[in-house]
């Protein structure tokens, strides 16, 4: 290719396909070319060949780096594909064909990628100030979560006003999560901490109107726990901290025997071991935590204890009747949300993987298996995901982790997770910015050595049910393409134009190797963005000329650091065109 802009324009028309071959032979040459028919407007570029078209389902990946993921279980697939040739610089790849023996494409690239998984920080007492949000920011913080149990809603309007103050000066775009309290059970106050042994005995009350209980009893919150717990039940406090064995009952108290002792306070949360209460998952609390949301205009809402879909819909349609367009993730923490998970994940706009109430509540070794379905079934579904409890636990108290958390966090990215999440590491931890740098550290080392050795599926497309292909949007064959074509030449970014932010997370569904930068003229949409993986939302106002919003956009990449003049992007819209007609089109073009 030469100094001047080379696009590739994939609206272009059948009787224009000699040209537009042409010109892709300067970037891919000794290439197959598959034409789609004439309702697709776009044309893939192949080699040997790795896409191809068909009417009603996205493009397969065949011979690339790319492995497809089968089964949830699955980590091996067949050897990657390699490349013959060297990639010359970032903007002039060669393509010679396919051997079977060489070396990784994106080892002979150098591929340096950034962190493509997102962080989410809850801000507690240690880091509610400015500043420290600003230095958490600065860290690698991306999305802010306020937790409902705690706090007042004038304390968490100060944060809220702190984190827009911090997104005017344009450097960062901070997302705000707001996460309900849900139908805890937890435990009265106690006048002093009661410590329990192995084998004692241990009396749970819903008796009210006593005014003081034996140090051997405790009230509880919840009426109707005395029906919810039967005899043989293991009753957990904390997760787990302590145990208890239900012995017997009366009508009003709950006896037990103590299995693993410990170290009772004051407003405990308390499950039942298989078990979720009997209670509504979205409380008056929480409806009233939410009308606050909508005040404040946060972005997510992560709603506690789901159990049923019907619970997400209700929310759902409470936010869209009230004009509010922020995503409602489904916290997956209790034991009847597990016989339901599909049903769930399809209603929602995202999920939560709350590994600590969850443990809780099913055998804490299939937690890991149900974290790796939630994920998968949420890729599938081009749905985010969040990993979130105990994931740098020990760093509230230490300054390093644990081998066994940096695994962890390497476990949730390699899955595909688009987030992971931090809570008493940010909000009242001695070490919160050392903990958040841990997390960001390892999950860029997780993507620049996956990226490098291609031998996992972190960069590959998720493999489609033929059932549900005909309900799949049409534009995922474009993103599918953009992200080939991203991945061959080696750009700066994928830069992609969106109103609502659909074609910009289809894109993200795809897991290319660079970032995706989405634009549009919509600042709250800016911020729901920050989610998904992968995705640098910025806000850019559209012109009707095309050329002109281009311009601006390459602008925009130049200022931010993302690109700079010899690199190659590859730009994918819908929206790009002129007398409203929609087209979908993908170019190829050298920044000047």
């Amino acid at each position: 290719m030469d100094g001047t802009i080379q696009t590739l324009d994939l609206r272009k028309p059948s009787s224009s396909m000699i040209s537009l071959r042409s010109t892709a032979s300067t970037i891919f040459p000794n290439t197959n070319y598959f034409t789609a028919p004439s309702n697709y407007n776009m044309v893939a570029f192949t080699s040997n060949p790795c896409i191809s078209i068909r009417r009603a389902a996205a493009p397969r990946l065949m011979a690339t780096s790319f492995v497809q993921r089968l089964k949830p279980v699955l980590r091996a697939a067949r050897s990657p594909a390699k490349w013959n040739a060297v990639a010359t610089s970032r903007g002039e790849a060669t393509s010679l064909g396919f051997s079977t023996n060489t070396i990784d494409d994106d080892q002979l690239w150098g591929v340096g990628s950034g962190r493509m998984s997102k962080i989410v920080c809850t801000i507690g007492p240690k880091t509610c100030a400015i500043n420290n949000m600003e230095k958490l920011a600065d860290t690698g913080m991306d999305i802010v979560r306020l937790n409902m149990s705690h706090g007042t809603h004038e304390w968490h309007k100060s944060v809220i006003d702190n984190v827009r103050e911090i997104n005017a000066k344009g450097r960062f775009k901070l997302g705000i999560l707001l996460d309900t309290k849900g139908p805890e059970v937890r435990s009265g106050d106690v006048k002093a901490p009661i410590k329990v042994k192995r084998g004692q005995r241990f009396t749970w009350t819903i008796r009210k109107n006593v005014e003081e209980f034996d140090e051997n009893t405790v009230d509880v919150s919840y009426d109707d726990f005395i029906n919810d717990v039967h005899v043989g039940d293991t009753l957990l406090v904390d997760g787990g901290m302590s145990s208890f064995l239900c012995t017997e009952k009366t009508d009003t108290d709950v006896i037990s025997e103590c299995i693993d002792g410990g170290v009772l306070t004051s407003r405990r949360h308390l499950n039942v071991r298989g078990k979720s209460a009997s209670l509504p998952a979205i409380t008056e609390k929480d409806w009233e935590d939410i009308k606050f949301g909508m005040d404040m205009n946060v972005d997510f809402y992560a709603l506690s204890f789901v159990k049923h879909e019907d619970d997400v819909a209700r929310l759902k349609q409470y936010l869209r009747d009230n004009g509010c367009k922020a995503l409602v993730l489904s916290k997956i923490e209790s034991a009847d949300a597990i016989h339901r998970l599909p049903q769930i994940l399809n209603v929602s706009d995202g999920a939560m993987v709350a590994r600590g109430d969850l443990g809780a509540e099913i055998p804490i070794e299939d937690v890991p298996l149900i974290q790796d379905e939630i994920v998968n079934i949420n890729r599938n579904l081009r749905k985010p995901t969040i990993v979130a409890t105990h994931m740098l636990e020990s760093m509230i108290t230490y300054p390093t982790p644990t081998r066994a958390e940096v695994a962890d966090i390497t476990e949730a990215v390699r899955q595909g997770a688009d987030a992971t999440m931090l809570s008493g590491e940010t909000a009242n931890g001695s070490y919160p910015y050392e903990s958040l740098n841990v997390m960001a550290t390892v999950a860029k080392s997780v993507v620049s050595r996956d990226s490098a050795m291609s031998q996992n599926d972190l960069f590959s497309p998720v493999a489609r049910s033929p059932d549900n292909e005909t309900a799949q949007d049409s534009r995922l064959n474009l993103a599918y393409a953009a992200s080939t074509l991203a991945s061959r030449l080696n750009v700066a970014a994928i830069i992609v134009f969106t109103r609502v932010g659909t074609y910009a997370k289809l894109v993200a569904s795809t897991r290319p190797r660079c970032p995706i930068v989405a634009l549009t003229p919509d600042e709250n949409l800016v911020r729901r963005l920050t989610l998904f993986w992968g995705v640098k939302p910025y806000h850019i106002d559209f012109s009707n000329d095309p050329e002109e919003t281009i311009a601006r956009a390459i602008n925009l990449l130049l200022e931010k650091g993302l690109t700079s003049s010899g690199d190659n992007v590859v730009i994918t819209s819908d929206m790009l065109v002129k007398d409203k007609n929609t087209v979908n089109t993908i170019q190829v073009r050298r920044v000047r």
